[in-house]
């Protein structure tokens, strides 16, 4: 019987939205490298202030919630993180 292990690459969300600017904030935040399991921010851009959304800069959190609570990666990493998804207040606290 063989034993296969195999490893799903989980998209980050620049990669998932087919952003190519490299100055997103997602892109260099490291105190949430491996948050959901992506690299830098990547996978929990919505905490994060500055983001390039669409092209846009986008503010703080407080300011950018309401349009990233309706975003279609955010939503697709809540439905693919599940029970393990780590709520933002966890998410905000590590960028302390």
């Amino acid at each position: 019987m063989l034993d296969i292990k195999t490893v799903v690459q989980k998209a980050n969300c620049w990669e998932f939205m087919g952003c190519h600017k490299e100055d997103c904030s997602a892109k260099s935040e490291v105190r949430l490298n491996g948050a959901h399991g992506g690299k830098n921010a990547g996978r929990a851009c919505w905490v994060v202030a500055g983001t390039r959304c669409k092209g846009v800069v986008q503010g703080e959190y407080a300011q950018k919630k309401d349009n990233c609570n309706k975003c279609e990666f955010y939503l697709h990493v809540r439905g693919e993180e599940g029970m393990v998804f780590q709520n933002t207040f966890v998410l905000l606290n590590r960028l302390k």
